[in-house]
């Protein structure tokens, strides 16, 4: 049964003055209303409250079977539905998209005064198909089963802005498709697919029906009826993807419509929409006409008050076109709400129904928004947010399965969280206060988010109160929002306390009675209750409340004052912590990054040292989500830029370049060439040795891409031993053995059998005696401080050598001056290694 409210869309009426009976008439243009009566065409213009006058009148070469206006450059197609004979026989049947092509009715579409050129443009798509069989139960008349009113309804998505005006092209956003049987209405959906939307049924037979994007118009033979439609539902979830989400919500296609009018009008006989204004023509039946037979005075007598119906002529028949304005969305939207009040009380359904109603009257009008006045939209936006606001109320106040809808209503209403809590009806303070679990979701959901919004004192306050009634679980979480900052202390740590003697012990309960005790400046009590769980268990704490130690305020990140205690007492829990968020994607890359710079008080190009103790611990827990080569490329740039100012870390490493090489595979050993390298220079590193070694050993480990940190080698000179390790590692992971042998060979001697004896092996071999050989030799010969170095370097060589060639070809890389005595030993093991073998 459909619901009728006795509301009043339906503003003034005018008679239209038209000199002939009318028998066709539509509206078109701007303001203008067409009425056609045999081969005669009357213009009237149409033009708000003021009267309609008469504007132009012409005659047509024939009788005026259809009327229709079509703006310039848009053409008309003429669609006709035709109804066959019912079969009692055949059931009722529905087909829906492609399968109604299964019906086997065929359509032609006649070519008949289109070029052929055009005829590509044209083509026929099969959108439903219905058969209806009458009730055999009762007797039916064939008038009763007769379809009527056939419309296809387009709603429009107004072009994205172009340049500094904005785009009028049209593009079709939704279509919908009316027809009516004499008795019942069906509304589809026919864009994506076919599907039924709403069925009507009227209280009495109906003769015609006009569809609207607000409502559907039905004129029986007495009486003007005005129903809801779900048009503006249905485009709304086309037009909008987050629609029906946390952030976006629309009354339901499927909710019921209602009748907001029921008008009486006698003698209708055809109707049709145009713009704010319906048009209406009356005409009184021949037959109905009375004439009374007595004058006045003997119809006083109580012997002869007849009513005699006489034929008149038809010229004598009564007719009469109307024009009905109908009200402002604004307006009607006004009368629903007020007349919600009466439910209000009550907290029944109907409340919600009819400002959903309320609602989707105002979207439909926002949605055909194209000749509104720029005042006009902006109050009807006003009112769209207030009928948001009064939906969220409904919502949050209803014991419905439909409360989490709260949260999106609210969201587009535009309140701040504070308004919303204004409210609330706080009558029933204490243990026995209900809130209903709308509320409670959407200030639950509200304080998840990063508002930028301080609720007073008061206000979080009666936040926490209510959560200690409705959800104490989620008490620790709520106090862990920046909206619930200026909450006293004290009463959230009694209200957590009883949570520990209901037997709700965690160890999120405890990190948030902890920071709660280091708020009031209870040092004693903080430390009692991070001792009383393991590390790496408030470790899990803190992932499962992040904002214990970060919070977002106006889109910065802010560490909470816990974090800052836990960075100078307990700065290994915080890396380590916020490793665990960023590993259970609780964190990003980049906001890790700015929290520690932000906590050591640094800009964005200074590194704090607990920054590179997180980007260490990353590279150890081999998180699957960090690219390792920007990982690499983060610590190397900053152990280069510390190297090359001479400058040490701000605080105290938490790991050495002996542990990361022991629990990382990323960190590999350090060659003993390089040691002998820097141990000949240790006091001018010592400061900041272990940056060094941290380098060198990324530069060892199997994963490191040399060639990246090429480009940031320039600060660090070959001048100090530092810089020279680097560089020849560098060189040396590229291949240019020959070269690091010179550079050794010139500047640390001592370290070249080393170098030698680990990197010129296999393929690289062969620069013992092609390299190396042949250089030793050239440097003894100029003699020198080095030259006992060489000498040594010299005899090490050549007892590689011996090992490695056959005589002939040890022979061939000596050198011709050398001293015969000196290589005899050498040679002498060379002959002799086969028979030794």
């Amino acid at each position: 049964m459909v619901q009728l409210y006795n509301l009043h869309p339906f503003g003034s009426q005018q008679v239209v003055p038209c000199k002939l009976e009318p028998e066709r008439f539509c509206g078109g243009g701007r303001d203008a209303l067409f009425v056609a009566a045999g081969c005669k065409v009357e213009a009237f213009a149409v033009a708000g409250q003021e009267l309609c006058q008469p504007r132009c009148a012409f005659s047509t070469l024939g009788r005026v079977l259809r009327l229709a206006y079509s703006e310039a450059g848009i053409s008309n197609e003429l669609s006709q539905l035709e109804s066959d004979d019912f079969v009692i026989c055949q059931k009722p049947m529905e087909l829906l998209g492609k399968k109604s092509e299964q019906s086997g009715l065929s359509v032609t579409l006649e070519s008949t005064g289109l070029a052929d050129e055009q005829l590509k443009y044209f083509h026929i798509q099969h959108l439903l198909y219905r058969r209806f069989a009458p009730d055999v139960s009762s007797y039916v008349l064939p008038d009763d089963i007769k379809l009527h009113s056939l419309q296809l309804l387009p709603i429009y998505q107004t072009g994205s802005s172009d340049g500094k005006k904005l785009s009028q092209e049209k593009e079709l956003l939704s279509l919908f498709c009316f027809f009516s049987l004499p008795h019942v209405g069906y509304l589809y959906m026919v864009v994506k697919s076919v599907e039924l939307m709403s069925v009507y049924h009227y209280p009495e037979k109906s003769q015609q029906a006009v569809l609207t994007p607000q409502f559907l118009h039905v004129i029986t033979s007495n009486n003007l009826q005005c129903f809801t439609v779900r048009c503006s539902a249905a485009a709304a979830r086309e037009e909008d993807p987050y629609m029906d989400t946390t952030l976006k919500a629309c009354p339901p296609v499927s909710m019921d419509v209602c009748a907001l009018r029921i008008q009486l009008f006698i003698g209708l006989k055809a109707i049709c929409h145009f713009k704010n204004h319906i048009i209406l023509l009356t005409k009184a039946d021949a037959e109905a006409i009375p004439e009374r037979r007595e004058s006045p005075k003997r119809l006083l007598s109580r012997k002869d008050t007849s009513v005699k119906i006489k034929i008149p002529p038809v010229a004598e028949a009564g007719w009469n076109l109307y024009i009905v304005n109908t009200v402002s969305p604004v307006q009607l939207y006004k009368e629903m709400v007020d007349y919600s009040n009466t439910y209000k009380t009550a907290k029944t359904q109907s409340c919600i129904h009819l400002l959903s109603e309320a609602h989707l009257l105002v979207r439909a009008a926002l949605m055909d928004a194209t000749h509104l006045e720029p005042g006009e939209k902006a109050e009807l936006l006003e009112v769209f947010k207030e009928s948001c606001g009064h939906l969220g109320d409904c919502y949050s106040r209803l014991d419905t399965q439909h409360s989490h809808l709260t949260l999106p209503y609210y969201k587009m209403s535009g309140l701040s969280l504070a308004e919303v809590l204004a409210r609330v009806d706080w009558t029933g303070e204490g243990a026995s206060q209900k809130y209903e679990r709308g509320l409670i979701f959407y200030i639950n959901h509200s304080l998840c988010e990063n508002l930028d919004e301080e609720l007073s004192e008061e206000s979080a306050a009666k936040v926490v109160q209510m959560f200690h009634v409705a959800e104490p679980k989620q008490l620790p979480h709520i106090l862990c929002s920046p909206s619930l900052k200026n909450i006293n202390p004290s009463t959230a740590l009694s209200y957590l306390r009883k949570l520990d003697a209901s037997g709700l012990s965690s160890i999120l309960l405890t990190l948030t009675k902890a920071a709660m005790a280091l708020k009031m400046g209870d040092l004693d009590m903080h430390r009692k209750e991070m001792k009383s769980h393991p590390e790496m268990k408030l470790v899990c704490g803190f992932i499962l409340e992040p904002r214990l130690l970060i919070q977002q305020r106006k889109g910065q990140i802010v560490p909470t004052e816990l974090a800052i205690h836990l960075k100078e007492t307990q700065p290994a829990l915080l890396v380590a912590s916020v490793l665990g968020l960023q590993k259970n994607d609780k964190i990003g890359i980049e906001e890790a990054d700015s929290f520690f710079k932000v906590l050591c008080g640094k800009d964005e190009d200074t590194i704090p040292q607990l920054l590179v103790d997180f980007w260490e611990a990353q590279l150890v827990a081999c998180l699957p989500d960090v690219v390792l080569q920007e990982l690499f490329f983060k610590l190397t740039s900053q152990y280069i830029w510390r190297l090359s100012k001479r400058q040490p870390p701000d605080t105290t490493p938490l790991r050495t370049s002996e542990e990361l090489i022991n629990a990382c595979g990323h960190y590999g050993l350090i060659y003993p060439w390089v040691h002998i390298l820097i141990s000949s220079d240790v006091l001018a590193y010592e400061n900041y040795t272990e940056d060094l070694l941290k380098l060198q050993s990324l530069m060892c480990g199997p994963s490191f891409d040399i060639a990246s940190i090429i480009p940031f080698l320039e600060p660090l000179s070959e001048d100090t031993v530092a810089g020279l390790s680097v560089h020849v590692l560098c060189r040396t992971r590229l291949k240019e053995y020959e070269q690091c042998i010179d550079i050794l060979l010139e500047r640390c001697p001592e370290a070249v059998i080393p170098y030698a004896n680990q990197e010129l092996k296999e393929e690289n071999r062969t620069l013992w005696w092609k390299k190396l050989l042949p250089e030793l030799c050239r440097r003894i010969k100029c003699g020198g401080e080095k030259y006992q170095l060489y000498l040594s370097s010299l005899k090490e060589t050549l007892s590689i050598v011996a090992v490695e060639l056959e005589l002939k070809d040890f022979l061939n890389v000596l050198p011709e001056d050398g001293t015969a005595a000196f290589f005899l030993p050498y040679l002498l093991y060379c002959s002799r290694k086969k028979s030794l073998t």
